[in-house]
C-alpha cells in the first residue's frame, strides 16, 4: 500500500507557489465557503445580514478553519517524523510517512498564503489549545493519534469537496482545496489503514485509552475550527456570535455532516464505542 501511495505522490503533485495564482482578484460578490455551512445561517441574525455581510462571514469562517487547519498539520508533521523516527528509512512505509510530511508542509504554507490573501488574521486554535497542542504532539502515538489526525482531515475534506466545483464560491479558495482534497486522499488512506492495523493489537484497557484520545482530540479540535473572533467582522460581539451557533441547529447539523463519515469508519473499527462514546454524543458528532 505505501509503494502504491509513494508512486501516487510522484504522479500527482502541486506546488502552491507556482500551481496558484495568488495575485487573481478576489470577487467581491462570490462566498469563500457555502453559505449552508457557514455557523449563523439560518438564524434570526443571519437573516438580518446583508449580503456583503454575508461574504464577508463566509471569508473569515473559511480563514478561521484553515487556520485551525494549518495548527493541526504542523502538529501532524511531527508526529510523523516521530513515527517514522523508529521505522526502517528502506521501506516504503517509512518513505511514505516523510512524503507526507512533505507533503503538509506544502499544504501549510498553502493556507498561510490564502489566509494572507483573504486579509484575514491568523485566528488559530485558542491560547489554551495552542499550547496544549505542544504537550499532544509529544506524547500522542498509536491508533488515537491517526483516528485524530483522520477526524481533522476528513471533516474539513468534506468541507473543501463541496466547494470545489461551486461556481458561487471564490475561484481562489475553490483552487486551493482542490489541491488539498487531491493530496488529503492519498493521507486519509494511510492513516485508515494504520488504524486497521493497530487496533487488533490493543488490550481491552489500551483501547479504552485511544478511544478516550481520539474523542478528546476530535471534539477540541472541531470545537476549534470556527473562532469567535471571526463575528467582529459583522459588529456582533464574540460571545454572542459563539451563543447563537452554539444554539443552531443548521451549524450542528453541518458538524454533523463534515464528521459523518470517519465517524462511520472509527465505529466500524472500534475506535469509538465504549463509555468515551457519551463524549462523542455530547458533543453533537453523532446522528
Amino acid at each position: 500500500m505505501s509503494a502504491r501511495l509513494l508512486d501516487a505522490s510522484a504522479r500527482t503533485f502541486y506546488d502552491p507557489f507556482v500551481d496558484i495564482d495568488w495575485a487573481a482578484p478576489l470577487d467581491p460578490h462570490k462566498a469563500y465557503m457555502p453559505f449552508e455551512r457557514v455557523s449563523l445561517y439560518g438564524t434570526d441574525l443571519w437573516q438580518g445580514l446583508s449580503d456583503e455581510q454575508r461574504v464577508e462571514l463566509s471569508k473569515h469562517e473559511m480563514a478561521s478553519i484553515a487556520s485551525v487547519g494549518l495548527w493541526f498539520e504542523i502538529i501532524l508533521m511531527q508526529l510523523l517524523v516521530r513515527y517514522a523516527y523508529d521505522l526502517d528509512p528502506r521501506g516504503p512505509h517509512a518513505q511514505y510517512a516523510l512524503t507526507e510530511v512533505g507533503d503538509e508542509t506544502r499544504h501549510s504554507i498553502m493556507f498561510a498564503k490564502a489566509i494572507a490573501r483573504f486579509d484575514a488574521p491568523n485566528y488559530g486554535p485558542g491560547r489554551l489549545l495552542h499550547n496544549l497542542g505542544r504537550v499532544y504532539k509529544a506524547v500522542a502515538g498509536g491508533p488515537s493519534m491517526f483516528a485524530a489526525v483522520l477526524v481533522a482531515e476528513e471533516a474539513t475534506d468534506r468541507l473543501h469537496r463541496s466547494t470545489m466545483d461551486d461556481t458561487g464560491i471564490q475561484p481562489l479558495i475553490r483552487m486551493v482545496n482542490r489541491i488539498h482534497v487531491v493530496e488529503e486522499a492519498r493521507h486519509v488512506r494511510y492513516a485508515r489503514e494504520e488504524v486497521v492495523r493497530s487496533v487488533p493489537n490493543l488490550s481491552r484497557a489500551g483501547l479504552e485509552w485511544h478511544r478516550l484520545a481520539t474523542a478528546a482530540t476530535a471534539i477540541a479540535v472541531m470545537d476549534a475550527l470556527v473562532n469567535p473572533r471571526v463575528y467582529k467582522v459583522i459588529g456582533v460581539a464574540p460571545r454572542v456570535g459563539r451563543e447563537v451557533a452554539r444554539a443552531n441547529p443548521h451549524f450542528h447539523e453541518t458538524r454533523r455532516w463534515m464528521v459523518e463519515k470517519v465517524v462511520e469508519f472509527l465505529t466500524g473499527t472500534g475506535m469509538i464505542g465504549g463509555p468515551s462514546r457519551r463524549l462523542w454524543q455530547r458533543a453533537g458528532l453523532l446522528r
